[in-house]
């Protein structure tokens, strides 16, 4: 033992202790078998300022963005056409790529992604049926940009309207919907406006339920992944209206306007375009069990878009795997405890530990622990005694708590005395 630890032990203090345990992770692919994953691990905590009552607009948003230059990435600056870029691990929420994702940007039919939020909501608690049918406003049937054709004075079955929305990219579609729920597209908005903060997104605002340019009508790259995170998790039971390949309705028949589902390459979400937004896309594709989300927009045409979110997404899965690294409640380390009747404590994960690291970069990684030394009694099961510290090459260190594994109650007054006189037992 260190003269310092020494001292601290006479004084009942303690000092920092940080242990390496592993110098790779390849050989703990063993250690644990693919739970469920720890969703903050490699997650920065991001803060974006927001105000609901920006008044900023799509264009002088766009105007923002930043037309060159090449995305952050873990292994290093990456080229991509997109004005905006983001992918994300949907398992671990690791940040496998960023090209000015807090940008304020016009989001256009990504936007529908938001109204489809709300609208699944309303038929998970059974607030509409997807056998109801509602009415055809004059203001539906006028609406421009992409269509799915809504009659004028005729009711539609919501189960079309959800279709004609996310396959079709249905303007019309969503305004019906956002009456028949609502009462007016405003008050859905308003809606829209009270869930977002609520799911996450730090830096949107609605004006429509469609996507149409309007002044104060923005999302950011990043949200735009968190809305699709939500949909995939929140409602597994209608996701796949995201992945349906075409839709007849009124005698007119349209395919999925994102080329990626319709080349099997990804099985949801939506793609969009104004001419303040570009051509954007937000795709989700699950492989040998790992799922990513990519956002792109602000691309110039819709075959750069389609050729740019397949590139993208080839190489988030080519380049990154999630390495599982610890099982709840396994014991990583154990601490010393002084004044206590056990003489250390076992250090255990709170939760499955999942990283996602770049593929091929396991055996240079490094995983140590740190926690300070002596642990004091008494120690309750649960407590946060430390952390667990992940490093990679070009990422930054991951850092991971760790609880104790059980309960180490304080020696008694008269063992604390003699301990303290160094007539006790070692602790």
């Amino acid at each position: 033992m260190t003269a310092s630890k020494m001292q601290a032990k006479r004084l009942g203090t303690n000092v920092r202790t940080r242990r390496s345990l592993f110098g790779g992770v390849a050989g703990l692919a063993a250690c644990a078998s693919l739970g469920r994953p720890l969703a903050a691990l490699a997650k920065p905590h991001h803060h974006a300022a927001h105000s609901k009552a920006a008044t900023a607009t799509a264009a002088a948003t766009d105007a923002l963005a930043p037309v060159g230059g090449p995305a952050n990435t873990p292994l290093g600056p990456f080229d991509t056409v997109a004005r905006w870029a983001y992918i994300v691990d949907y398992d671990t929420g690791a940040v496998l790529l960023d090209k000015a994702s807090d940008v304020r940007m016009a989001p256009s039919s990504l936007t529908k992604m938001m109204t489809a939020y709300i609208v699944f909501g309303m038929l998970a608690t059974g607030r509409i049926h997807l056998e109801q049918a509602l009415p055809v406003s004059e203001k539906a049937w006028r609406t421009q940009g992409s269509k799915m054709f809504v009659p004028l004075g005729e009711s539609v079955l919501v189960s079309d309207l959800v279709q004609g929305m996310l396959i079709q990219s249905g303007n019309d579609a969503c305004i019906v919907l956002a009456e028949g729920i609502a009462g007016s597209e405003e008050r859905f908005v308003a809606m829209m406006n009270e869930e977002a903060p609520k799911i996450g997104l730090e830096n949107s605002h609605f004006m429509n339920v469609t996507g149409l340019p309007a002044e104060g009508h923005y999302m950011t790259a990043r949200d735009v992944a968190t809305v699709a995170s939500h949909l995939i998790r929140d409602f597994p039971q209608y996701y796949h209206y995201f992945g349906e390949l075409d839709f007849t309705y009124n005698k007119i028949h349209q395919g999925n306007r994102n080329v990626l589902v319709d080349k099997g390459l990804a099985d949801g979400l939506k793609t969009g375009h104004t001419d303040a937004g570009g051509y954007g896309l937000c795709a989700s594709s699950k492989r040998n069990g790992n799922r990513v989300i990519v956002v792109i927009n602000g691309t110039s045409s819709s075959n750069e878009r389609a050729h740019e979110g397949e590139r993208l997404m080839s190489w988030a899965f080519a380049n990154f795997d999630n390495a599982t690294l610890f099982r709840k409640g396994q014991v990583i380390d154990h601490a010393p405890v002084w004044m206590g009747e056990s003489k250390e404590v076992p250090l255990v994960a709170g939760a499955d530990i999942v990283m996602t690291l770049p593929a091929g970069w396991q055996q240079r990684s490094h995983i140590s622990v740190d926690y300070a030394s002596p642990v004091i009694a008494p120690v309750r099961i649960g407590q946060e005694c430390g952390a667990l510290v992940i490093s990679a090459p070009n990422m930054a260190d991951i850092r991971v708590p760790l609880q104790a594994g059980a309960s180490v109650a304080k020696l008694g007054v008269v063992a604390r005395a003699m301990t303290r006189l160094g007539h006790g037992p070692a602790r």
